[in-house]
């Protein structure tokens, strides 16, 4: 196996990029100790960090014959992680998808959560560090090359869509803190009229009543 220093995925953009990937993960791998005010800002800080060191990884080419890459995060890990920010994010995990094919087909909201894309995100950077901590360079180059492509194709829209979707909730007006959440306990579910996903619905479809009643 190579062991060459000079490869790419030995770069100091590489090398920044797993730092910053390491933090994102231990974030989330830690959200039910945040409160989901500070959950919020971390997220909003963290992730155009992310998106920037991301945005810079060197373009590289395949070493390997067989380019089939072990993955590591299993479905109960990621549904964990998805849980754990829906459970965080609570009436705000919702939001309006307006970045989608599906969007320009559609006269309804279309609606995708926080949790949901975080954990996509998640899965993906995880099982490149994983390979990374590998050491080995064809495993690593070919990690790197599936994550440059994944963030084009897949989850750096994915991770704009969030930190939108977090910048509406941290400056919405409203005070996010978790105990507002609390509602009489005798009650079988929560009320989510005034949940921010239902206004935005609304306002959506008022804008767009004219244009379904064309339809």
């Amino acid at each position: 196996m190579q062991t060459d220093f000079e490869h790419p995925v030995y770069s100091k953009n590489v090398i920044e990029f797993v730092t910053v990937a390491k933090e994102f993960c231990a974030w989330l791998e830690s959200t039910p100790a945040f409160p989901r005010r500070e959950f919020v800002e971390t997220g909003r800080k963290m992730l155009p960090l992310l998106y920037l060191k991301a945005s810079v990884l060197p373009e590289s080419e395949t070493m390997l014959e067989d380019d089939f890459l072990e993955k590591f995060v299993a479905e109960d890990e990621y549904q964990q992680i998805l849980n754990a920010v829906l459970v965080k994010m609570g009436p705000y995990n919702d939001y309006l998808e307006v970045f989608t094919a599906d969007m320009q087909r559609s006269v309804e909201p279309l609606t995708a959560t926080i949790s949901e894309n975080l954990a996509d995100i998640y899965q993906d950077i995880k099982d490149f560090l994983m390979s990374y901590r590998t050491a080995v360079t064809e495993i690593m180059n070919e990690a790197l090359i599936e994550l440059v492509e994944s963030f084009g194709e897949f989850w750096g829209q994915k991770l704009v869509n969030v930190l939108r979707a977090l910048h509406e909730v941290a400056f919405n007006g409203e005070n996010i803190d978790e105990e507002e959440d609390e509602t009489d306990p005798s009650e079988d579910r929560r009320n989510t009229d005034d949940w921010l996903i239902s206004k935005m619905q609304r306002n959506w479809q008022d804008d767009h009543k004219e244009d379904r009643d064309n339809i």
